[in-house]
């Protein structure tokens, strides 16, 4: 059917008026004087006459399917790629740090506990947090400190930063996150602070965590807690990863090893009880560390980067 330049002019109108000014339907109704019936029907007509294209951008097309594609592959709750970036030193983990930011703003009217673990991508999401009034939430770390050094990291300093940005208030883990021996570690977690932090932390509805690697890239090496040993005997012991410090198999569940045994924190049991898990996780050598702790259901929520989502998919979707 042939469209006269009559029609073809108020199809022009209609949609300059919807898509380029961001009129609703109804407004544009009165300002040319149809029923809005007729204007869906002249916008669906521009579109099927290439008077308007749609076009989204090609990075964020990708983006969008690999988050398609990882929430059915791993049945989550949401799934949050963002463009990978070498703009400068940090630039994708503060991408990531920022998507998940944005990503609790909005969880957070639902949100009364919140659980907070540690580590590099996490501070970064802390850091790119913009304040806002949620003086209804609660923190609670989800592990002890980390020793003296790199405090900027420890689960108890992001948790305090973080309650602050949202004038809401905290708790405090009073103990180390690894005991010198499991003798130790039954000594504290008996004290009244630490046993009062466990039972905060049964009301958890929503938590942030990362997730490692058993590689000489991890943090814990950084950090100085761990060593090269460590990676060695964590392997032989089947270590694929972990999750707030504790270490897992290939089914997601600890590991029989010494450092699991001086852990302070909220165990992987303990994580899995909790309503969403959100973890924070950037770069390639967590790819089969992630896909365990997403296979195993120990995360719902994903916040990562381009190249890592892209390698999940390949490597292990259908």
């Amino acid at each position: 059917m042939t469209t006269t330049i009559k029609e073809r002019q108020l199809m022009e109108k209609v949609s300059k008026l919807y898509y380029l000014e961001g009129w609703t339907q109804n407004q544009i109704c009165k300002k040319v004087g149809l029923s809005r019936p007729i204007v869906s029907k002249l916008l669906k007509q521009a579109r099927e006459k290439n008077i308007v294209e749609i076009h989204l951008k090609d990075e964020t097309v990708h983006t969008v399917e690999l988050e398609r594609l990882l929430e059915k592959q791993y049945a989550l709750t949401e799934a949050i790629v963002v463009s990978d970036s070498d703009e400068f030193p940090g630039a994708t983990r503060r991408a990531v740090g920022e998507a998940a930011s944005a990503y609790l703003r909005n969880k957070l009217p639902n949100i009364q506990t919140l659980g907070v673990s540690w580590g590099k991508t996490i501070r970064t999401m802390v850091e790119r947090f913009q304040g806002v009034e949620q003086s209804h939430v609660h923190l609670v770390p989800l592990i002890g400190g980390m020793g003296q050094s790199h405090v900027e990291y420890h689960s108890n300093q992001l948790a305090f930063q973080l309650a602050r940005k949202l004038n809401a208030s905290s708790s405090y883990v009073y103990a180390p996150a690894f005991a010198d021996n499991k003798e130790m570690k039954a000594q504290l977690i008996k004290s009244k602070d630490v046993t009062a932090i466990m039972k905060e932390g049964e009301k958890i509805d929503f938590a942030i965590v990362g997730v490692g690697s058993v590689t000489r890239e991890t943090t814990g090496i950084e950090m100085g807690y761990m060593n090269e040993t460590d990676i060695q005997s964590l392997e032989a012991s089947g270590a694929k990863g972990d999750l707030n410090s504790w270490f897992f198999d290939d089914d997601g569940n600890e590991v029989n090893h010494s450092i699991n045994d001086r852990i302070i924190g909220a165990n992987l049991d303990r994580i899995r009880e909790i309503p969403e898990v959100m973890a924070l996780a950037e770069g390639e050598h967590k790819v089969s560390s992630l896909h365990t702790a997403l296979r195993a259901g120990l995360v719902n929520s994903l916040v990562t980067d381009e190249r890592t989502a892209a390698s999940l998919v390949k490597g292990f979707g259908d």
